[in-house]
């Protein structure tokens, strides 16, 4: 049934959903990668699609930006429209020395600053985590395709302009990238007991004060886009 979020109706989302942050890199996707692509969701602007990628039914759905927004619009799909597998395909900053610029990082984890995962009233720290499974799949196929990868830890962060900042510490700790969304997608995915993956493109490296167009952002990154889809199709 419709959510006051999404008005797709049941049956109108397919079972893995690609969920980029920006819902204008959705609609780029739909139009350029997916078959008989059709709109089931514009509410708040968040495009939702339903099309097929080598004739496998699949979604694309903007997730908006940080982890409140995440949360709805996950929580929603695993639980109202029963959802099995999100991929997450956004932008992050690099943090460690050796990632540059467009390079691909996979989420192995994701450390946060966040207080998310206080709603669950576990009595320690959850560690959010990826699928193995999707994980595996999405480095096997990268080899495939022939695209270098990045896997492990990402930082998912509720600041975006901080001072000072705490990447320098966050690097010491072998810390990847920085980004705004994946714990919140894993805890979801967690707790309900379905499965998440975040592939990221490295759009800027706030330590090295090196960063892509906002363009570039949301249509160039096209090899994340096929790396997400043929993971989502293995």
């Amino acid at each position: 049934m419709a959510t006051p979020h999404n008005t797709a109706a049941p049956g109108d989302i397919a079972k893995t959903v690609l969920m980029p942050g920006d819902p204008l890199r959705a609609k780029f996707i739909a139009e350029h990668f997916l078959e008989n692509a059709v709109c089931y969701n514009e509410v708040r602007g968040m495009y939702g699609y339903t099309g097929t990628y080598h004739g496998v039914r699949i979604s694309v759905q903007g997730s908006g930006m940080g982890m409140p927004s995440m949360g709805i619009y996950s929580y929603e799909l695993y639980h109202e429209y029963q959802v099995e597998r999100i991929l997450r395909i956004g932008t992050a900053g690099a943090v460690a020395d050796h990632v540059r610029l467009r390079d691909i990082v996979l989420g192995q984890a994701a450390c946060t600053d966040s207080n998310y995962a206080a709603q669950y009233g576990l009595s320690g720290t959850f560690a959010p985590i990826a699928s193995y499974a999707l994980l595996e799949t999405a480095v096997q196929t990268a080899r495939q395709l022939e695209l270098p990868v990045h896997v492990g830890n990402l930082f998912s962060t509720d600041v975006f302009y901080r001072e000072p900042s705490p990447l320098p510490q966050w690097a010491k700790m072998g810390v990847l990238a920085t980004e705004m969304e994946a714990a919140a997608l894993y805890l979801n995915a967690a707790a309900a007991g379905r499965e998440a993956l975040c592939i990221t493109t490295i759009s800027d490296c706030p330590l090295r004060g090196e960063s892509t167009s906002p363009e570039e952002r949301q249509i160039a990154f096209t090899d994340m886009m096929r790396l997400a889809l043929e993971t989502a199709t293995k």
